[in-house]
């Protein structure tokens, strides 16, 4: 699952909320690093563009970024940790976000949320063979 939150291919798959596209515009996978995505609002085509900033990255285990949007309408950064933890049936996975800007009602993050870890199980849950 880890792998899922630092390529390019799996973010733009599964981190954009319903009824969005999401495009990676560069991504650089170690601490101090990041990535810049834009998500594409699939009915209007209206986009907004955010900057992630990896400050840990525990293989496996966690990950802690800051999320800058590129708005001076939302200003501000968030700080997000993820921590990955092996569960009896798979892995127990915990998302804490912080300083969230005013201007965002905490229950469209938890939504948004809801939205891409939705996604983020289709990705990972399937065990797919080779051959």
């Amino acid at each position: 699952m880890y792998k899922a939150f630092i390529d390019k291919q799996a973010l733009e798959y599964w981190l954009p909320p319903y009824g969005f596209t999401g495009t990676v515009h560069e991504i650089d996978a170690s601490v101090g690093g990041g990535y810049r995505m834009s998500f594409t609002n699939f009915s209007t085509g209206e986009s907004h563009s955010f900057t992630v900033k990896y400050l840990e990255l525990e293989p496996g285990k966690r990950l802690c970024h800051t999320d800058r949007f590129d708005s001076d309408e939302l200003p501000g950064e968030m700080r997000v940790t993820i921590t990955l933890d092996q569960a009896p049936c798979g892995t127990e996975l915990r998302i804490t976000q912080e300083d969230i800007p005013a201007v965002i009602p905490e229950a469209m993050c938890y939504l948004g949320w809801q939205e891409s870890l939705a996604q983020l199980t289709r990705l990972v849950e399937p065990d797919i063979p080779e051959g």
